[in-house]
């Protein structure tokens, strides 16, 4: 009976206790994660977090093993462009990929004038991003040589290559996405393919107010790449930078089709991300994707505004909220997640299991009202 007695009691002990201790280990985080930062931009390569964000006048990667405490991250720069040169200033959206064992740093530059936006690359064959010489490469140039930013690389069935944002001609008017193969990471090879261009009702919110530029502008920028189930997607920003009516497009692609062949690729009808007035998150874009640590979770960074009207100036800042994917095998970003709000890290830890809820944090058929379903964790060990 005693023995009986003292099992009972150990069993209460353990019920009350193992919430605390579980509750422990849950890592918590807000929105935005860094107070300003547009086109952000991370990867994951052994067992740390790279970021960076543009910046204009400079290069400059953040290294952490944990992407929410990125505010206390070390950071560098790694790249100041030396001046009079036609890619010295207007430094926009820096990507870095490591490729055939060396670090590559894609961006987009001009000399003052937007006229002469170009892409350019530097390589550095250090392991780390942090360490080493970053060497500039020059122009990654396609035989068009038109007006060219957002480059994001990919490989697919062994070929690599590039997607950007350009013009057709000379002038301003309509930015569209563009694929081109690349012989090895720093070389394009062959003709440039237009995939995709403004053509439906949300992509072109672009109405300009500045005697520098035309009095509207179409916009499809921003391409990144996500793979699953033997599907590409292409996620583009569309409408301008500058309205709140920047959203986020998709395009798709079987991954055995001609990538560069234009009837390969389908376009949604519909935005896959917006705006979301309840949750004062405006203008989201521009974004990229990564893996929690333990490979489990998908993810997407991306830069929004806190009020209406801030436009493309320094009040975007950094957010991230976990993703799902549809029975159809697309993507569901769901909704852009209130700044403030509460929400489990990128899951870490390998002898745990985080029972989130149901939906992720921004899914559209969840409150908009900063309530979330509790998280739990569970122990292996005790399954």
């Amino acid at each position: 009976m005693i023995l009986l007695r003292r099992f009972l009691y150990l069993i209460l002990f353990l019920f009350v206790l193992s919430p605390a201790v579980a509750q422990k280990k849950v890592k918590m985080f807000t929105n935005p994660i860094l107070p300003s930062g547009a086109d952000p931009w991370i990867t994951y390569k052994d067992g740390f977090y790279y970021y960076t964000n543009t910046l204009g006048n400079r290069l400059t990667i953040w290294k952490t093993k944990d992407i929410a405490d990125l505010r206390d991250a070390p950071q560098k720069t790694i790249w100041i462009p030396p001046r009079g040169q036609r890619y010295s200033r207007d430094l926009w959206a820096p990507e870095m990929h490591f490729l055939d064992n060396k670090w590559y740093m894609y961006f987009a530059a001009d000399d003052g004038k937007n006229i002469n936006h170009r892409i350019y690359v530097l390589e550095n064959n250090n392991p780390d991003p942090l360490q080493g010489d970053w060497i500039f490469k020059g122009q990654l140039l396609d035989e068009s040589n038109k007006w060219a930013i957002d480059a994001s690389v990919f490989e697919n069935k062994g070929q690599l290559y590039l997607i950007w944002s350009g013009w057709e001609g000379d002038e301003n008017g309509q930015q569209n996405i563009y694929i081109a193969k690349m012989k090895n990471p720093y070389t394009v090879e062959g003709k440039r393919v237009k995939i995709s261009s403004p053509e439906f009702d949300w992509e072109k919110h672009g109405d300009l107010h500045d005697a520098n530029n035309p009095p509207h502008v179409n916009v499809n920028e921003g391409p990144e790449v996500i793979m699953h189930n033997h599907r590409i997607f292409l996620i583009y920003s569309a409408s301008g930078c500058w309205t709140d009516d920047y959203a986020l497009g998709m395009l798709s692609a079987a991954d055995t089709s001609n990538l560069m062949n234009v009837k390969s690729w389908k376009k949604a009808i519909k935005p896959v991300f917006m705006q979301c007035k309840e949750n004062s998150v405006y203008a989201p874009g521009h974004n990229s994707f990564f893996k929690s640590p333990d490979g489990k979770e998908d993810w997407i960074l991306y830069h929004a505004n806190p009020t209406p009207g801030c436009g493309c100036g320094g009040q975007r800042s950094p957010r991230m909220q976990m993703f799902t994917w549809n029975k159809d095998g697309t993507p569901n970003f769901g909704l852009p997640v209130k700044a403030g709000v509460q929400l489990p890290a990128p899951s870490e830890i390998p002898d745990t299991v985080i029972a989130k809820p149901k939906k992720a944090p921004g899914n559209k058929k969840m409150p908009t009202n900063g309530k979330h379903n509790q998280v739990i964790i569970i122990n292996r060990k005790n399954k």
